[in-house]
C-alpha cells in the first residue's frame, strides 16, 4: 500500500475491468433500469460527503444547538444546498474531462500559478488531517481511556487500514467508507430516540430564517462558511474522471444525471446527520441550560450525565467513525492534490507521516483537542476560495466542459453561493483575527 501513487488511488478500476463498469454501461444504454441501473454509479458522493460529518461538523453543530436551540437549523438546511450544486459541479468536471481539479488547474494555468495553488493546497491537507485526526483521537480517548497521543497514532494505523482496501478496487473502499457514515446516521437515531426533541420546534428551525444576537450570526457564518472544505472538491471530481467513462457527449450528460442522484443523495444523509447533531444538542443542552457545551468532551460527558452511559458510548462511536472515514479520505486527497497540480507522486506511506505531523505534536503537547478543531477550520477557511473559483470558472468554460458546461442560471446561482461562501470564510478570518 505504501508505494500506491495517486494515479492507483483514482484509476484503481478502470471501466471495462470490473463488473461495476460493465453494470454501468449496461445501464447507460438502457439494459438497466430503475435502482438496479442506479446502483453501479453510486459511491463517489458517499466518499465525499465524510467531510460534511467530520469532527469539526460535530463541534460546530453542538454548540450551536446548546447556545440557541432549534433557531439556525435553517442556516444548516441552507448550507446543504449548496453543498449538493458544489458537489455536483467537482464530480461534472471529472466526467466532462477524464481529469481531476488540479489536473485542469496545472493544464489551464500559468506554472507559478499551478505552484502557489500546490502550496496551499498542501498547508489545507495537513488543517484537514488535523481536525480528523484529533477528532478520532478524543473518540478513542473518550471511549477507552487512551491517550490522545497514543490515539492519534491508532488512527494513522487504523486510516491505512481503510486505504488498503483499494487494492481491491474502488468499490470495498466506497463500501467500508459508506458503512462508517452508516454507523453515525445510526447512533444519532439513537441520540434523537434519546433526545425526544419537538417536531413544531424542529419545523420553525429549518423553515424561518432568523437571528436573535450578533454570537449568533457568527455561529451562522461559521456553519456556512465551513460548509464546503476545499480537499473534497479536488477529490470528488478525481473519483468521477475515470469511473464510468462518457464515449459521447451524449453518455457523458446520462452519467453525470446518474452521479447527480448519488449526489443528493449522500448530501441529504450528511445534511440529516448535521441536523441530528444540532437537534440532539438543543433537546438535551438548551432545554437543561446547558448553553456552553461547545466541546466535543463536555457533550459526551453530559449525555453520561443527562441520559446515561450508552448514550455517551453512542457518540463517541460515531466520532470515532467519523474520525477515522475522513481520515482516509483526507490521505486520498492529498494524493490527488500532489499528483494533479506538480504531477509529482510520493509513497503513500510517506504522503501521510507529512500530513499527520502537526496532528501529533499537537496531541504530544496536550493542546486543547476542541481548541485544535477551530484552528483547523480557520487554516481551511484560507483554502476555499483557491479550490471553489477555480472551479466555477472552468465549469462554465464550454471548451472545458464540452455538453456539460453550466447553464447560465447554474452558472448565475453557484456564482452567488461561492462569492456567498467565499466572503463569510473572509468575515469569519477577520472576526477570528480582529473581531
Amino acid at each position: 500500500m505504501s508505494e500506491r501513487s495517486a494515479k492507483e488511488i483514482v484509476e484503481s478500476v478502470l471501466p471495462g475491468e470490473s463488473a461495476t463498469a460493465r453494470a454501468a454501461h449496461a445501464s447507460l444504454k438502457g439494459e438497466r433500469r430503475g435502482l438496479r441501473g442506479l446502483l453501479p454509479f453510486l459511491g463517489p458522493a458517499f466518499v465525499a460527503a465524510v467531510a460534511y460529518v467530520d469532527p469539526g461538523n460535530f463541534a460546530t453543530n453542538i454548540s450551536a444547538g446548546a447556545q440557541y436551540g432549534y433557531l439556525l437549523l435553517w442556516v444548516i438546511l441552507a448550507s446543504n444546498l449548496m453543498a449538493m450544486l458544489i458537489q455536483s459541479m467537482s464530480a461534472k468536471l471529472g466526467i466532462a474531462t477524464g481529469k481531476n481539479l488540479p489536473e485542469v488547474c496545472r493544464e489551464r494555468f500559468p506554472r507559478p500559478v499551478t505552484l502557489a495553488l500546490w502550496v496551499q493546497a498542501e498547508v489545507i491537507a495537513m488543517a484537514t488531517d488535523l481536525a480528523e485526526f484529533i477528532g478520532a483521537a478524543l473518540a478513542l480517548n473518550l471511549l477507552f481511556g487512551i491517550p490522545l497521543f497514543t490515539a492519534g497514532l491508532l488512527t494513522a494505523v487504523a486510516a491505512f487500514g481503510i486505504l488498503e482496501l483499494q487494492r481491491r478496487g474502488f468499490r470495498p473502499l466506497e463500501a467500508a467508507i459508506s458503512a462508517m457514515v452508516g454507523i453515525i446516521v445510526l447512533a444519532f437515531a439513537f441520540q434523537m430516540f434519546y433526545a425526544e426533541p419537538e417536531g413544531d420546534r424542529i419545523l420553525a428551525g429549518l423553515f424561518t430564517p432568523q437571528f436573535v444576537d450578533t454570537n449568533s450570526v457568527l455561529l451562522a457564518a461559521g456553519i456556512l462558511g465551513a460548509t464546503v472544505m476545499p480537499h473534497v472538491i479536488y477529490l470528488h471530481s478525481a473519483l468521477t474522471q475515470r469511473r464510468v467513462v462518457g464515449r459521447t457527449e451524449e453518455e457523458k450528460k446520462r452519467i453525470f444525471r446518474f452521479e447527480l442522484v448519488d449526489v443528493v443523495i449522500a448530501m441529504a444523509i450528511a445534511g440529516t446527520i448535521n441536523a441530528s447533531m444540532l437537534i440532539m444538542a438543543a433537546a438535551l443542552f438548551n432545554a437543561n441550560g446547558l448553553f456552553d457545551v461547545g466541546d466535543i468532551d463536555l457533550a459526551f460527558e453530559e449525555l453520561r450525565v443527562l441520559v446515561s452511559d450508552k448514550a455517551a458510548i453512542i457518540f463517541g462511536v460515531a466520532l470515532l467513525a467519523s474520525g477515522f472515514s475522513s481520515s482516509s479520505v483526507g490521505t486520498m486527497s492529498g494524493q490527488v492534490v500532489m499528483q494533479g497540480f506538480i504531477d509529482r507522486q510520493i509513497p503513500l506511506f510517506l504522503r501521510r507521516l507529512v500530513t499527520m505531523a502537526p496532528a501529533l505534536v499537537i496531541l504530544a503537547l496536550s493542546v486543547n483537542p476542541s481548541k485544535a478543531l477551530v484552528i483547523s477550520q480557520v487554516v481551511l477557511s484560507f483554502g476555499i476560495p483557491f479550490a471553489l473559483i477555480p472551479l466555477l470558472i472552468f465549469c462554465r468554460n464550454r471548451g472545458v466542459m464540452g455538453a456539460l458546461t453550466n447553464h447560465r442560471v447554474t452558472t448565475a446561482v453557484a456564482t452567488v453561493v461561492v462569492a456567498l461562501i467565499v466572503s463569510l470564510n473572509v468575515f469569519l478570518l477577520y472576526q477570528t483575527f480582529f473581531g
